[in-house]
């Protein structure tokens, strides 16, 4: 990456390869079975050296949580001018689909990851705390655009933008899972994606559109 340090590359790369070699453990095995102490002695660290980069077995098999949690906030902040949250969000999830994204589930035998989820308790649990967590992040942003603390208004756009998300990624696990493919499942997406937004209301749609630049 730019700008790295060599003590900077290290560690990212010691925090990938004790990722990627947990997952292979975690598909391979299942979540609970493995422990961390399985992943040391794979990855070739100490168990205090995985600690040092994932504080639970939860944060190994889900290391992309903060990009994960703060994606609605992001495609509301970067929204074009004369674009609004609603239309920011819908246009940033059919991006995803179209080049069959990863960040939204779209990789061949992702199906595998989500068994793995439905599986254990722990994960499911904090799949359902980063949704959560993801739209109280854009509830902040949208009230602090407001400038109204005491609306509700940013907390309900900002759930309704959180299901529309949510149902795409959920609509996607469901096709994988399936055995459609990574690129049929983008088409089908793209269609319920046209299908939520003839859904939605002309307030939800305008509802904080930034100013058109002069």
């Amino acid at each position: 990456m730019a700008g790295e340090g060599l003590r900077e590359r290290k560690k990212r790369q010691t925090r990938q390869h004790i990722s990627d070699i947990a997952t292979g453990l975690f598909l391979e095995h299942g979540f609970v079975t493995v422990t961390i102490a399985d992943i040391a002695s794979a990855a070739d660290v100490s168990v205090n050296t995985v600690y040092n980069y994932f504080g639970s077995k939860e944060e190994l098999f889900l290391d992309r949580e903060d990009d994960a949690v703060e994606w609605l906030a992001s495609a509301v902040r970067g929204r074009r001018a004369g674009e609004s949250p609603a239309v920011a969000v819908l246009r940033a999830l059919r991006a995803e689909v179209v080049a069959v994204s990863p960040r939204v589930g779209l990789i061949d035998g992702y199906e595998r990851f989500m068994r793995v989820i439905e599986e254990s308790q722990a994960l499911r649990s904090r799949v359902f705390d980063m949704r959560r967590r993801a739209i109280d992040l854009l509830t902040d942003v949208l009230t602090e655009e407001a400038g109204e603390e005491q609306s509700p208004l940013p907390a309900l756009v900002a759930g309704q933008l959180g299901w529309i998300q949510a149902h795409v990624v959920e609509h996607i696990q469901r096709e994988l899972v399936a055995g459609r493919t990574a690129a049929e499942t983008s088409r089908s997406a793209l269609v319920v994606l046209d299908a939520i937004e003839g859904m939605l209301s002309d307030r939800l749609l305008e509802y904080g559109t930034r100013p058109a630049a002069v």
